[in-house]
């Protein structure tokens, strides 16, 4: 049961994240923000108005590289401190710091993508010739032709990140400094509750009564902070608007999908065809727990509880390496390597402690190594989360290694790919171990449907209709409020449940995540995982071919757009069979948990 969380500084330093490797100290960070403003300041002095001949391009794209390397690090620092602990008023000040030196960095450097776009074709194509590993960047600069504005205005924005970007942080700090869960009462006692031990433990709490108290006490008092949510979030996509009118686009959709290279269609099919088609597999699938836990009727906080929590296996933090290494064993000794000194030379910040952001996530200050911030639990989906985690660590090491800093960033289109892939080798691996014992087996699969694809596919799915209704308002010079968007949720929810779930309280969850404030980040989930299970299964048919597709796909950075670096990976995303074939398996994968469960009932008598 979870009780109150400690202080950060009441944490063994074996369950944090060393940091030294980017800067020994603070000292260090403070040098290295003065070093970074210096550096961008001299690169303005010697390149305005001097970017015409590939030469020059190709020394001043160099002289960028080794920026932004340094920038990287500067704001990693600054950032995963505070993600960790925001109730310190020390690591906020840095954040502040930082937002600031960053501004400055960016209205510094402003005036080069102007210069850049503005080009005959012909020169940025012998700067390709000249510095080939910078071809994504020049690739990108020509989306960009057209919708790039007049330097001063470019200046302008830069200068303007630090209040624009204000939003999200007002989110954050809400969560973590104001937000006051108090505590709920279930089965006569008083249980302790915060935004993080909702989300990682009683949300899936296998006590009816005490999952079902913490849901209603936790909606109740998001609730609370409703208004305060909308405003923040009503700032966030008419800023975003405002851009995406300055630089010609008729749709905010159209301004955050150009950059990422992906036709407006794709994004529409992913959510379309899963909003139809894969539905009807969740709610078998949840009826079916149900019926297994003997349900009287599924509420929205039961949607992600074990079908066998008696059973349920514990996995503690010190085991975690062994399970990963066998688990990804087929990507080759040297992935499985990278995986073992992630975790044994504290890349992962484990810790659970006051002020700690939920869920998790993985940055890379380029020319270091991987970060990975979770928290953990000694559950399947602790663990799930780390191996999701450490398919982030080698896609970006593996990226770095073939890229430069301007060009080893993985498009957002397909970036959750490598996480899920892992997540689908972890319950290969625990079916495998199961061998004949038909708990072990449904209980892998149910995680994989209940764990990995609901995440993906459901809960982040659902995250992007709810997006491209919200966007769409805008769009049409409508606005909106709390209540709004607690009725476009909650219909979004009905659309994809039916009837089959009380969504009583359901109407906050928009107010749960923090995607909202990324861009379209949300659809990339389901449609990275439609990628990863189709390489996955690949691995059936021709295990060595597929191996060496992953790892050429996990190599490639920004070096190919989304369509054709699906294709790397054996992946046709052009049509929605890819969609289809994932639907297919999820299907046939629930069929079998319910065949499990009726030769266990056999086996009990």
């Amino acid at each position: 049961m979870p009780t109150a969380l400690p202080p950060r500084n009441a944490i063994d330093p074996r369950d944090t994240w060393d940091l030294s490797p980017i800067f020994k100290d603070p000292d260090a960070w403070r040098a290295a923000n003065k070093q970074l403003q210096q550096l961008s300041q001299s690169f303005r002095d010697h390149y305005l108005d001097q970017l015409t001949a590939p030469e020059q391009i190709v020394a001043a794209l160099d002289d960028l590289n080794a920026i932004e390397t340094l920038r990287e690090c500067v704001d990693c620092y600054a950032a995963f401190p505070k993600s960790a602990d925001s109730t310190n008023p020390t690591l906020n000040a840095r954040v502040a710091t930082n937002a600031n030196v960053q501004a400055q960095v960016d209205n510094a450097l402003s005036f080069l993508l102007p210069a850049l776009t503005d080009l005959p074709a012909s020169t940025l194509a012998t700067v390709r010739q000249l510095r080939p590993q910078y071809d994504g960047y020049i690739r990108h600069l020509q989306v960009a032709h057209g919708h790039t504005l007049a330097p001063n205005v470019e200046g302008a924005l830069a200068s303007m990140a630090p209040a624009l970007d204000t939003f999200r942080n007002v989110r954050r700090q809400t969560i973590a400094g104001d937000m006051d869960f108090g505590t709920f009462s279930a089965h006569g006692q008083s249980h302790p509750l915060d935004f993080v031990s909702y989300e990682e433990t009683y949300q899936k709490h296998p006590d009816t009564d005490i999952r079902r108290a913490a849901f209603t006490k936790f909606s109740a008092t998001l609730h609370q902070y409703e208004h305060a949510f909308a405003t923040a979030y009503l700032g966030q996509v008419t800023r975003e608007k405002a851009e995406a009118t300055l630089r010609g686009y008729d749709s905010v959709i159209d301004f955050l999908l150009a950059d990422e290279e992906v036709p407006r269609a794709l994004f529409d099919r992913q959510i379309d065809v899963l909003m139809d088609r894969l539905a009807p597999v969740m709610r078998r699938y949840v009826q079916h727990v149900a019926d297994v836990r003997g349900l009287d009727h599924i509420t929205y906080t039961d949607l992600q509880i074990d079908i066998d929590p008696d059973f349920a296996p514990q996995y503690r933090q010190s085991d975690a390496a062994d399970i990963v290494a066998h688990a990804t064993a087929v990507l080759g000794d040297d992935y499985q390597q990278l995986m073992r000194r992630a975790i044994g030379d504290r890349w992962v910040d484990y810790a659970a402690n006051v002020g700690k952001d939920s869920g998790a996530y993985t940055e890379m200050p380029y020319g270091v190594h991987p970060y990975i911030m979770m928290t953990w639990t000694d559950t399947m989906p602790a663990l799930y989360t780390l191996i999701h985690e450490l398919g982030h660590v080698g896609q970006m090491q593996y990226s770095a290694d073939a890229h430069p800093a301007i060009n080893w960033v993985m498009p957002i289109y397909h970036c959750e790919a490598p996480s899920t892939f892992n997540e689908l080798l972890l319950t290969r691996y625990l079916t495998e171990q199961a061998h004949d014992d038909a708990r072990l087996q449904r209980f892998a699969l149910s995680r994989l449907l209940g764990d990995t694809y609901f995440h993906n596919c459901v809960t982040h799915l659902l995250e992007a209709a709810f997006q491209r209704e919200v966007y769409t308002l805008i769009d049409k010079g409508e606005s909106f409020n709390a209540e709004r968007l607690n009725q476009i949720k909650l219909g979004l929810l009905r659309k994809f449940w039916g009837d089959t779930v009380d969504l009583t309280g359901a109407e906050t969850t928009w107010m749960r995540q923090d995607h909202y404030f990324l861009g379209l980040y949300s659809y990339s989930y389901s449609a990275s995982l439609t990628i990863a299970t189709q390489a996955w299964q690949a691995l059936d048919q021709d295990q060595s071919s597929a191996v060496t597709r992953w790892r050429e796909f996990l190599a490639l950075g920004n070096s190919l757009p989304p369509v054709q670096a699906a294709a790397v990976a054996g992946v046709d995303v052009t049509t929605d069979a890819p969609l289809q074939h994932m639907v297919d398996f999820l299907d046939a994968t629930e069929r079998k948990i319910e065949g499990l469960t009726a030769a266990i009932n056999r086996a009990e008598g």
